[in-house]
Order: structure tokens, then C-alpha cells, then sequence
């Protein structure tokens, strides 16, 4: 009989940006020991390219990923971490999510808003990529003491 890993679910509002790196990074660091997820509470079309660019300078390819909701997972996903990574989705995330351990409210600026030449939404697109890292690579950290 296996047993399914509990998981941890990242959720933004778009599932285009900050969702998307931080569930790279958390499946990167616990994937062993959870499944990890991402989703919006609006999700857009597609994955802003700028996020796919980045992600795959740390060694990620989310080329063929699409944004997901995040009613996708309420209700049938056993969720054990419920990271919410800008303040919209902590707004319009559901209060009470059913089994959930941990809610923990992370937000992040958006990089998709940032307004800028090419090369300084690139440079905010990655300072976001790296600000997540740190912050997962924090709680992997704590996670295994």
C-alpha cells in the first residue's frame, strides 16, 4: 500500500509569475517528502514569459506549463502547507482550507507589474526568482530539524 506525500500548494493570483518560481523552488527542495503545487486564484493563460526565462537560468523548464486554479485542488489535493505568495490571493484564498497544517502568507512583489525597459523587468523578474529561493531554502532549512 503506498501512501500519497502530503503537499504543499503555492497560490497567487495569476499562477504566471511568483507561484510558478516558488513551487520550482519548494519541489527542488521537499520534493521528496511532499508533492508540490501551484495555482491562482484568477489564473491567466499562460505563464509570463519573463518567468519561464528566469526559471530556466536557475535550471527549471516551466516552457510547458499552463496556470491552474485553485479549485482545481480545494477539496481533493491533502494539502499540508498552504503558501500564499502575494496579498491578493490571501485576500480572495478561501479562509478555511480543509486539512490544511500550515497557512503561511508570503507576499512577494509582482514582477508582471513591474514597468520597465526589457532588461530591468528581466533584472526585477530575477530578484523576485532569488528573493523566493531564499525564503524556500529558509524553511527547507527549518522543515529538517
Amino acid at each position: 500500500m503506498t501512501t500519497q506525500k502530503p503537499a504543499i500548494l503555492v497560490l497567487c493570483t495569476g499562477n504566471s509569475a511568483r507561484s510558478q518560481m516558488a513551487q520550482c523552488y519548494f519541489d527542488r527542495e521537499l520534493g521528496e517528502r511532499f508533492q508540490v503545487h501551484s495555482a491562482g486564484t484568477e489564473p491567466g493563460e499562460r505563464i509570463h514569459p519573463m518567468t519561464v526565462e528566469v526559471l530556466a537560468e536557475a535550471g527549471f523548464d516551466v516552457s510547458k506549463r499552463r496556470p491552474q486554479g485553485y479549485r482545481d485542488f480545494l477539496g481533493t489535493l491533502p494539502v499540508h502547507t498552504l503558501v500564499l505568495v502575494c496579498d491578493g490571493a490571501a485576500k480572495s484564498c478561501p479562509s478555511v482550507w480543509p486539512g490544511v497544517h500550515e497557512r503561511l502568507i508570503w507576499p512577494f512583489e509582482d514582477p508582471a507589474a513591474f514597468v520597465g525597459s526589457a532588461d530591468e523587468t528581466r533584472a526585477k523578474f530575477r530578484e523576485v526568482r532569488d528573493l523566493i529561493a531564499e525564503r524556500v531554502a529558509e524553511y527547507a532549512r527549518a522543515q529538517s530539524l
